[in-house]
């Protein structure tokens, strides 16, 4: 089959597309011909040497892929040949074919195309799981959101708008990307190459009460500021540490505010665990993109003759939303 390959670890000129062996499902798996896939920021830190996939699973880039099955493994059921699916994969997205657990499939609503498709399972099943499910985030509750503009940052947006529309968003952008951020649902908006200490500004907005979330994927840089962002009972979920893996911590303030910090990774959880996030994001949050509520936002659509410039475009941080990998 045909896919992106790479020879070492590196910049983007160690992608290159060539042959590769064609998977096979095994129990419990289905084959699944990719129409396409999505760029992801970990895609870039395991192009670079930093992010291996877990044991068992393709070395070939990728976490997510829209297609239609084309082989059931053993053992599955309810599934079958020819049905449109998205699922997570571990890697081996950026391919013709990959393999994928049946209890990570959801059927791709009508309305989608192919490309919206392939945006949904790593950036939306992520800011699902991190706000709803361990974030706990409820309707009229307040949540600060990193990095406007990225592939999460919108994804949790458009949730919370859809799932929690009473909700106080605010979140950190670059000045380029704070008309859309705006435009897309945020309540209040931070200029985070002016504002590094936002402290003050969250108290403000707030009233001084604090909010009740944080979503980060920065780290060591934006440890402080969090957490004097958060108020009473506040969440901080870390999902990346791009600044960073070291910072101090004020445990008097945690302590007599009752705040959490949680950390939480989606690609290396037990498979009956993801299935399990799958089938509540299903239940919750699936629906909302078959009424068009929610409409995943693409940047551009590369083909996988392109998978260098489509990862370009990821590092110089030009995108807002999803960029997508046309497979067949």
């Amino acid at each position: 089959m045909k896919a992106v390959l790479m020879d070492a670890f590196g910049s983007v000129d160690v992608l290159r597309v060539g042959e590769a062996e064609k998977p096979s499902p095994a129990e419990g798996q289905v084959l699944v011909k990719v129409m396409a896939t999505s760029i992801n920021r970990p895609d870039l830190v395991q192009r670079e040497g930093k992010y291996p996939p877990p044991p068992g699973d393709s070395l070939i880039l990728g976490l997510e892929v829209s297609g239609v099955i084309e082989a059931l493994g053993a053992g599955v059921t309810g599934w079958q040949v020819g049905e449109r699916v998205m699922t997570l994969v571990g890697g081996g997205g950026y391919a013709e074919f990959a393999v994928a657990y049946a209890s990570h499939l959801m059927r791709i609503p009508e309305s989608m195309s192919f490309e919206e498709a392939a945006c949904v399972c790593e950036s939306y099943i992520t800011a699902f799981l991190n706000v709803f499910m361990i974030g706990e985030f409820k309707d009229a509750q307040s949540a600060i959101l990193h990095g406007g503009g990225g592939g999460v940052n919108t994804a949790a947006i458009q949730l919370c708008r859809a799932l929690a529309p009473a909700s106080k968003l605010i979140v950190t952008a670059s000045p380029a990307k704070m008309e859309r951020v705006k435009a897309l649902g945020a309540d209040f908006l931070i200029n985070f190459h002016e504002t590094p200490d936002f402290t003050e500004v969250v108290k403000d907005f707030t009233n001084k009460k604090g909010v009740d979330l944080v979503l980060d994927h920065v780290g060591a840089k934006y440890l402080a500021p969090n957490m004097n962002s958060l108020g009473y009972k506040g969440r901080l979920v870390v999902i990346g540490v791009i600044s960073g893996i070291k910072a101090e911590l004020n445990l008097a303030l945690m302590m007599v505010k009752r705040q959490q910090i949680i950390g939480s990774v989606l690609r290396s959880r037990p498979v009956a665990e993801k299935g399990d996030i799958v089938a509540e994001f299903t239940r919750r949050a699936l629906p909302k993109f078959a009424d068009r509520t929610i409409v995943p936002i693409i940047e551009k659509v590369f083909t996988i003759d392109q998978a260098a410039d489509a990862h370009r475009m990821m590092e110089e941080d030009k995108h807002f939303g999803k960029i997508v990998l046309r497979i067949q």
